[in-house]
């Protein structure tokens, strides 16, 4: 009879076990944060984890909605489910509370919810490794689970907090900082994400992240995230010299151009552009010593060059092209 017992206690553990650690559910043991802007309504998740692509698990968002962490036994549904329960008028604390409810492996998740109005709520099951905690303020909630020491969500609140007035995506990735200088993932560091999302609804899913950076393995994911955020920012420069490019407002897209130059000036390709925006309004001057440099770097930026006057791209009289080409 004992044996029985046994044998069948044995079998419902194991099925308890098979409900809780499913194959999909990768052990995303990690920090994050969530977090909004009071000022513009923008939202944000940042993570860092020692798991291979974590951007890909743990951040959700949408532009209007919220964003979601899910974490430690991730389940990845919560992110869309929560997002879709926010958009039918679940608060956040509603939303988290019907999927815990339905969750077997409630006590192995860790989650945080925020919506549009800078509502939050989390949720550190009692089975999360330890150290694992999680803290709620206002327009933030940081969450960490496996961590070196306990005081990393204290230490990503505190940076969060006194970074107020810089910009969403820079005060999040001072919290991600805070938590790593703190000790972070008890494992080391692989991989990190930042994702933004705007405040208001824009109904366009294909424009819904406003920044979406990721490191997928690196040895120092949170420097290489910074780098890739820089990057991003410098591009964003490029893209508003195009814009008043197209509006002909030259004096504007020449501040944009130069500002993306200034923050890389390495990058051949922002270079070019600015030279030849400088050629197309008829300052070859300016423009010439620095296409010399980037075709000395690169001959097939000078091969480019002549497939730009066909397609109204490089607009320079006869004279000032031949000077650019005889570089």
């Amino acid at each position: 009879m004992k044996k029985i017992i046994v044998i069948a206690a044995s079998l419902f553990f194991a099925q308890l076990h098979a409900q809780v650690y499913k194959a999909n559910e990768p052990l995303v043991h990690t920090f994050s944060i969530v977090a909004r802007d009071s000022a513009t309504g923008e939202m944000a998740v940042g993570v860092q984890s020692h798991w291979f692509s974590v951007g890909t698990l743990v951040p959700w968002g949408e532009a209007g909605v919220g964003v979601v962490a899910t974490q430690a036994f991730v389940d990845k549904s919560y992110g869309a489910k929560a997002l879709a329960l926010l958009k039918l008028g679940y608060t956040s604390q509603q939303a988290l509370d019907s999927l815990l409810k339905a969750d077997a492996g409630r006590e192995v998740r860790q989650v945080a919810i925020m919506d549009a109005k800078g509502n939050v709520a989390g949720h550190t099951g009692k089975n999360c490794i330890q150290y694992a905690s999680d803290i709620q303020g206002d327009n933030f909630s940081v969450q960490s689970n496996m961590m070196l020491g306990n005081k990393v969500c204290e230490n990503m609140a505190a940076a969060f907090r006194a970074s107020y007035g810089k910009p969403l995506a820079e005060r999040v990735l001072a919290a991600l900082d805070a938590a790593q200088n703190a000790g972070g993932d008890i494992r080391g560091m692989q991989a990190a994400a930042l994702i933004t999302v705007p405040g208001t609804v824009n109904n366009q899913p294909w424009n819904d992240k406003s920044i979406d950076v990721r490191v997928d393995d690196n040895p120092q994911p949170l420097k290489e995230l910074r780098r890739l955020y820089n990057l991003y920012m410098a591009y964003q420069h490029m893209n508003n010299g195009d814009l008043a490019t197209e509006k002909n407002d030259m004096e504007a897209a020449m501040n944009e151009y130069r500002s993306a130059m200034k923050m890389f000036p390495s990058n051949l390709e922002m270079q070019y552009w600015t030279a030849i925006t400088l050629a197309n309004n008829h300052k070859v001057n300016e423009a010439l010593p620095m296409l010399k440099k980037i075709f000395a770097t690169d001959k097939n930026w000078k091969e480019l060059t002549k497939r730009l006057p066909p397609v109204g791209l490089l607009t320079a009289n006869e004279k000032e092209l031949k000077r650019i080409m005889s570089l």
